[in-house]
């Protein structure tokens, strides 16, 4: 992540968007101010670990995991109000999450895309209708062993993550169209 703090220095997937996908969303929808067309604002992780209701340090190692996989600190988040049915108390660490915009947004979008999806077992593409209705699409990854920056002899346990993509688009179409121009591998 150091190059992101050289000066000059442009993230691909962001470069990919000015040159091929803003383009390509103002001749399909014919849209007439440039600030009309649909960018991602933010990407959000977030990585829920059930086991910590035995053991509280499992939120940790979970934090310091996503922090590897995002380039930066996330939060531990805490439970709001005991639920006796699964041993959770009020303040108890459940999980993890960060959000990531600008630079690093790009470059986890880039790695996702690229890396990442490619190497999930029995991948055959991604859900078409995991969108929000207000141009948001989410998805889980059943493995954050998918990510190189997880070395996978060190990992003691495999969690889950969902994976969260805020778009400024006003429909689920122009999302739909925005993502699928940034290669991203829905089903068909």
């Amino acid at each position: 992540m150091a190059k992101a703090q050289v000066d000059g220095y442009t993230p691909r997937m962001k470069q990919h968007y000015e040159d091929v996908v803003r383009p390509a969303l103002i001749e399909e929808f014919g849209y007439k101010n440039p600030m009309e067309v649909p960018t991602i604002t933010k990407i959000v992780l977030n990585m829920g670990v059930g086991e910590s209701t035995a053991d509280s340090k499992k939120a940790t190692v979970a934090a310091a995991d996503l922090a590897l996989i995002a380039g930066q600190k996330p939060v531990i988040t805490k439970a709001r109000k005991a639920i006796s049915q699964f041993k959770v108390r009020e303040n108890m660490p459940i999980g993890a999450k960060v959000t990531l915009r600008k630079t690093r947004m790009f470059e986890f979008m880039d790695r996702l895309v690229t890396i990442a999806l490619p190497r999930v077992r029995d991948f055959r593409g991604l859900n078409p209708k995991s969108f929000d209705g207000r141009g948001n699409y989410a998805l889980g990854i059943k493995e954050h062993l998918v990510f190189p920056e997880i070395n996978y002899d060190k990992v003691e346990q495999v969690w889950g993550m969902d994976v969260v993509i805020a778009t400024s688009a006003k429909t689920d179409d122009e999302a739909r169209a925005l993502l699928r121009h940034f290669n991203f591998p829905f089903r068909q």
